[in-house]
C-alpha cells in the first residue's frame, strides 16, 4: 500500500516515520521542502516538492496540517490534492479542525471518486513520537476498517464515532475536557501553594485516585514550578476551543467553563504566551485568584 503524508509538523514527522517503520511504501509533503529533505534523510522514505507529486499514486493519503484554511490549502485548491489523487484513493485528515470543513471535505472528495475519512488525534507530540496516538475517526465502517492497518502504525488506540464530522465533534469534547481539567488542577495547585503542601508527594498521593488524570500525573509538578515549555500550545488550543463553542453555539448551548477557559488563552496569548503549553492557564488563575 503507497501512503502519502502532508505535513511534517511535531505530529506529522514521527507518525510518517512510524508508517515507514511499519513497512509501508510512504512519500512525504512540506511547506517547506527542507522539512521533508530531512525526513527523508532520517527515513528511508521519499519526499515531493509539490502536492500532486507526493499523492498522484498514493492509495492512501494522510495530512495534519494547521488549521481549516491550511487543510482547504492543500486538497481543495486548484494544486491541491484531491485533483491529483487517483480515482479510489483514500483522503485522510488528522488535523483538528471544524465539523463543518469535514462535511465539506467529505463532499469534495465525493465528486472525485474519493473516500474520505475524519481522524483527528490526541496524545501530543510525545503520542506521536511513542506511536500511541487516540485517534477518533468519522467515516463509514467499512472504510474505518480498511484503514486500521496504517492507523495502527502511530496510533494506541483508534475509535469510530459514526459519520463523517462525528471524529471532529469526538475532539471537541476531547478539548473541553482538558480544559476542565486543568482549570481544577490550577486551583487545586493554589491550595497546595499556599498551604505548603509537597506537591510531588500530593501527586503520589492522588494520582491514583478519582482526582487522578493525565494532566495531573504529567503536568502538575511543572506547573507549580512555573515551566510550560511543553507540547501543545496555547495558540492551538484557542484554535480547538473556538470549535468547540462555535459548535455548542449551533447546537443551542452554552459552554460557560469553555468559554473562560477559551478567554484566559487568548488572554495570556496577548501578553506573550501564546506558544506555552496548555498547562500556563495556572497563570491566569493564579492572577484571577490575588485580584
Amino acid at each position: 500500500m503507497k501512503v502519502s503524508f502532508i505535513g511534517l509538523g511535531v505530529m506529522g514527522y514521527p507518525m510518517a516515520g512510524h508508517l515507514v517503520e511499519k513497512g509501508f511504501e510512504v512519500t512525504v509533503y512540506n511547506r517547506t521542502t527542507q522539512k521533508a529533505q530531512q525526513w527523508a534523510q532520517t527515513y528511508p522514505g521519499n519526499y515531493a516538492a509539490t502536492i500532486a507529486e507526493c499523492v498522484k499514486e498514493a492509495d492512501v493519503v494522510l495530512m495534519c496540517v494547521g488549521n481549516d484554511d491550511d487543510v482547504r490549502s492543500v486538497t481543495t485548491a486548484p494544486d491541491g490534492a484531491l485533483a491529483a489523487m487517483k480515482p479510489g484513493a483514500i483522503l485522510v485528515d488528522h488535523t483538528t479542525t471544524s465539523a463543518t470543513l469535514a462535511e465539506e471535505l467529505n463532499l469534495a472528495a465525493q465528486a472525485y471518486d474519493i473516500a474520505f475519512m475524519d481522524a483527528p488525534v490526541s496524545g501530543g507530540q510525545a503520542g506521536a513520537e511513542n506511536g500511541v496516538l487516540t485517534v477518533m475517526c468519522g467515516a463509514e465502517a467499512a472504510l474505518f476498517d480498511t484503514l486500521q492497518p496504517i492507523l495502527t502504525a502511530y496510533a494506541r488506540s483508534s475509535t469510530l464515532m459514526g459519520k463523517v464530522g462525528q471524529g471532529q465533534r469526538a475532539k471537541m469534547v476531547n478539548q473541553v475536557c482538558i480544559a476542565g481539567a486543568l482549570t481544577g488542577l490550577s486551583e487545586g495547585l493554589l491550595i497546595a501553594e499556599k498551604s505548603g503542601l509537597d506537591v510531588a508527594t500530593l501527586v503520589s498521593c492522588l494520582k491514583n485516585g478519582a482526582a487522578g488524570s493525565w494532566q495531573m500525573e504529567n503536568r502538575a509538578q511543572t506547573m507549580a514550578k512555573d515551566e510550560f515549555d511543553f507540547g501543545f500550545a496555547i495558540d492551538w488550543m484557542i484554535k480547538d476551543l473556538g470549535f468547540c463553542l462555535d459548535e455548542a453555539q449551533q447546537q443551542g448551548i452554552h459552554l460557560p467553563l469553555t468559554q473562560t477557559v477559551f478567554d484566559d488563552y487568548t488572554s495570556l496569548s496577548q501578553k506573550g504566551d501564546g506558544r506555552m503549553d496548555t498547562s500556563v492557564l495556572i497563570k491566569a488563575v493564579r492572577d484571577k485568584s490575588e485580584n
